[in-house]
């Protein structure tokens, strides 16, 4: 009985055996990444530093002709960047070696513009060199950013300069140990120094540079090295469209190799593209690149850092964060505070995957075969991999949490190495015996991460409802990450309806429009509401699982602006500025300073003061200095009730409140006389009124 037994199992065994060996691998799905395209989508999100002589003029772009007696930061500490990237959960570091002014950051035996004519280290200083050095210390990926463009260099826009930039290029890629990654911004040709000309030029950005033997250059200094460039030749990584930290929702990991390259390619990748060109979403912690004491008040808050991780890594993408260096050559404290803040938040998020090893099954297996079985996805390995049969391009797995679970995020990975293949899934939660839906997305890729409130559920159900080829998943992850519990922002638009939100997925709002402190027992919000007039909206973010509430937000809204008109002004766009929406903004370009803009507010009202909120945008522009305020019952006859200037607006460009001694109109005037960078442009996000 014993021996018979025994050669049962042993030829149940063989025969499984035989059977998993006759199931061969699927087949690759069009383009696949190369081994250096996979080292960097694995290192998920790696940083930039920008430091260079646009550090001390407050610039963006330096012009090129900025004193190299500039640069002497007096606390230069590459391993603090080092340090505080590597604890930001950073993978790598690239730097700025040469920005488009052209002053280099290493002693470049080729240009005087370098920091070896600099005071710092009295001309002996390194800073590629101390950064490569540091990012060996701390375990970090070296990069490099080289512009193309270089607004010092006397040949630049004729052929004599590729040869100056392939010699740069060539110092940077033999001196200082492995490069991960060489990035090329696509800003050229404008106005510059130029050795002394002052001129504008121009260049073909398409062949201008020859990028096919660059390319070769790097990939022979550099065997292991990833390219990205925005100058017309095709890299490994594509810009996004975007420096705001957002790809696209279906992102394609794809692009053609050759062929124009439309912003909508750029930012969803091309399904049927004939090349991997995988996404890096660059952003910078800070509203710009560069560091400007004005935006010390300005730096990316943990949440929002979450919102940008959600919207690149989440969303198959890279993510590369810059850190500015502050003229002294470190990092600010806010920043190293926020960075590394998101770090944690990061881990904590995902510190326990509540699906790992659970039991799975799946509606098609390839073959029936083991090796490709439901488990394959939920094993916590790369290598391994559910996939279903040939010719399948619908397909479901169920994972079984064993009990009532609560979870707030769903993590699902294809196996890239075999091509992107996903179109469109949905996920749905076994609540209290009936299936409900959670949410539907398109593209996975390497990894698509979906956020949704809370939901406790015994079983979770993954289903591909189109795909390219037949599904491969390698790895599947359900988790509860804690939600952030800030004061949530409060808007009502121009209609009077009110809507609460804030950067994260997840909290319940609860809300009072009686003055009152809300609780978890007060209103809950479910969407857009309507107030009209005068209301004061006081709410709460909550997390039900802890049971814990944000700080109140509040917001005091005045007369309700449905009627409000704006007079003498045939843009559409224009309309913006009473919508409620801080984020909308319109620029009054027509004519020159002042520039009036009138608003008929429909009725008469006792108005005691005005408010006015700047472009909050990035590169803000027409920021109000000096105005005055003028009120009318006609539109014909006007009194001034208020003149002056906003303070400090230039640095501190948040919402400015003015009061004067009550007075009755329907018309208002705000006056722009004079604005931040004194030329003709008016820039407004809201004009409201403050009524008695």
């Amino acid at each position: 009985m014993k021996r018979s037994f025994l050669y049962a199992v042993i030829l149940a065994f063989l025969s499984s055996s035989i059977g998993m060996a006759q199931v061969k691998i699927p087949a690759a799905c069009g383009p696949t990444p190369s081994e250096n395209q996979m080292r960097v989508q694995e290192m998920e999100s790696y940083a930039f530093v920008h430091f260079s002589l646009n550090t001390y003029t407050d610039q963006s772009w330096g012009f090129g002709n900025e004193d190299v007696k500039l640069f002497n930061p007096e606390k230069a500490d590459c391993r603090q960047w080092a340090r505080i990237c590597k604890e930001s959960g950073m993978k790598g570091i690239i730097i700025t070696a040469k920005h488009h002014c052209g002053f280099s950051l290493w002693p470049s035996k080729y240009t005087e513009y370098s920091v070896k004519n600099a005071p710092w280290k009295n001309g002996k200083g390194d800073m590629v060199r101390e950064m490569a050095d540091a990012c060996k210390e701390y375990g970090l990926k070296f990069g490099i950013y080289l512009s193309p463009w270089d607004r010092n260099h006397p040949d630049y826009g004729k052929p004599e300069y590729i040869t100056y930039f392939r010699n740069q290029l060539t110092e940077l890629l033999t001196n200082y140990g492995e490069v991960f990654e060489v990035w090329f911004d696509g800003a050229n040709g404008g106005d510059g120094y130029y050795g002394g000309a002052n001129e504008t030029r121009k260049i073909d950005a398409t062949t201008y540079y020859d990028w096919k033997k660059t390319y070769a250059l790097i990939h022979k200094l550099q065997p292991k090295c990833v390219i990205w460039n925005d100058g017309g030749e095709r890299g490994d990584l594509r810009w996004v469209g975007t420096e705001e930290g957002s790809v696209g929702e279906t992102n394609w990991s794809l692009l053609n190799a050759t062929g124009e390259v439309g912003w909508n390619m750029l930012h969803f990748g091309l399904e049927t593209g004939n090349a991997w060109v995988m996404a890096e979403v660059n952003t910078s912690i800070r509203p710009e690149w560069f560091y400007h004491p004005n935006e010390d008040t300005k730096v990316k808050t943990v949440p929002q850092l979450m919102d940008l991780y959600y919207h690149s890594i989440g969303r198959n993408g890279t993510m590369l964060l810059n850190y500015p260096i502050m003229p002294n050559g470190l990092i600010h404290p806010t920043d190293e505070k926020n960075g590394i803040e998101f770090a944690k938040a990061v881990k904590e998020s995902f510190a326990v995957n509540i699906a790992l090893n659970k039991k799975a099954k799946a509606s098609n297996v390839r073959g029936k075969s083991v090796k490709f079985g439901a488990a394959m996805a939920v094993d916590g390995k790369k290598s391994t991999y559910w996939a279903t049969d040939d010719n399948t391009k619908t397909a479901s797995l169920t994972i079984d949490l064993g009990k009532p679970t609560l979870f707030n995020r769903f993590l699902v990975q294809e196996y890239i190495r075999l091509g992107q293949r996903v179109k469109a899934f949905k996920l749905e939660a076994l609540v209290d015996g009936s299936w409900k839906e959670l949410a539907k997305a398109t593209t996975i890729g390497y990894k698509r991460i979906l956020r949704f409130p809370a939901v406790k559920a015994t079983q979770v159900r993954f289903s591909v409802t189109d795909s390219k080829c037949s599904p491969v998943i390698s790895s599947i992850g359900v988790y509860n990450a804690p939600v952030f519990l800030y004061a949530p922002a409060i808007i009502r638009n121009q209609s009077g309806q009110v809507t609460i939100n804030t950067n994260d997925i997840g909290p319940i709002f609860y809300y009072t429009l009686e003055g009152s402190e809300p609780t978890a027992n007060s209103t809950k919000y479910t969407g857009p509401f309507q107030a009209d007039g005068k209301v004061v909206v006081k709410a709460i973010s909550y997390d039900p699982t802890s049971r814990k509430s944000s700080p109140v937000g509040m917001e005091k809204f005045d007369i309700s602006r449905k009627n409000w008109k704006l007079v003498g002004i045939n843009d559409e766009k224009a309309a913006t500025i009473i919508d409620g929406d801080p984020a909308s903004v319109w620029h009054q370009r027509d004519v020159k300073m002042p520039m009036d803009l009138v608003i008929d507010l429909g009725n008469s009202y006792k108005m005691s003061g005005f408010r006015y909120l700047p472009d909050q945008n990035k590169w803000s522009a027409g920021i109000i200095t000096t105005y005055t305020f003028y009120v009318s019952d006609d539109n014909e006859n006007w009194k001034l009730v208020d003149q002056g200037e906003f303070s400090n607006i230039k640095n501190n460009p948040l919402i400015q409140i003015k009061n004067f001694t009550p007075v009755t109109a329907r018309f208002i005037k705000l006056q722009a006389i004079k604005n931040t960078s004194g030329d003709n442009v008016a820039g407004y996000a809201e004009v409201d009124v403050i009524t008695e």
